[in-house]
């Protein structure tokens, strides 16, 4: 029996533009971290509260870095929580939501922890489960995909 050729991946470099459509329809620049497992959003005001017994997050997404501008406030379900140590070994239960990412023209539904990221300098970070069976990293590239399917028209730049 012939092997199935496995389907070809594309390359995505460090930081890529992310659009999560349903938080924002701002993109965002996303770190690419093959060493975190989980991917996390910095979730701004974030609270979590029962509506008919079941957990929903609210929080505002500040897509642009240093800036308020394109912010928007949401509110979503709670689909699990997860204990996650962060890279200083800081250990925190964080709320999972549940939400489609495009990185360039490709779309996929993604886990998404919610936590304050105000010292770090990407407001999100993709780690290997959003990563695995979908995309080659090349680390010495960046921004290899636009930031939306019309980011030239929208004079959208990776800067």
């Amino acid at each position: 029996m012939a092997k199935r050729k496995p389907k070809p991946r594309p390359l995505i470099g460090w930081r890529e533009w992310v659009l999560v459509p349903q938080l924002s329809s701002v993109p965002m620049k996303a770190k690419i971290d093959t060493g975190a497992r989980t991917s996390t959003l910095h979730a701004f005001g974030l609270s979590v509260e029962a509506d008919d017994g079941e957990p929903w997050a609210q929080f505002e997404v500040h897509p642009t870095q240093r800036s308020r501008a394109g912010s928007s406030t949401v509110s979503c379900r709670v689909h699990s929580f997860k204990q996650v140590r962060s890279s200083t070994g800081h250990s925190e239960r964080r709320p999972v939501i549940r939400t489609v990412i495009q990185i360039g023209e490709h779309e996929y539904e993604i886990d998404l922890t919610l936590t304050s990221r105000d010292e770090m300098g990407f407001r999100m970070l993709l780690g290997r489960a959003a990563l695995r069976r979908r995309f080659w990293v090349d680390p010495g590239r960046s921004f290899l995909h636009p930031a939306s399917p019309h980011a030239a028209q929208e004079g959208i730049s990776p800067v």
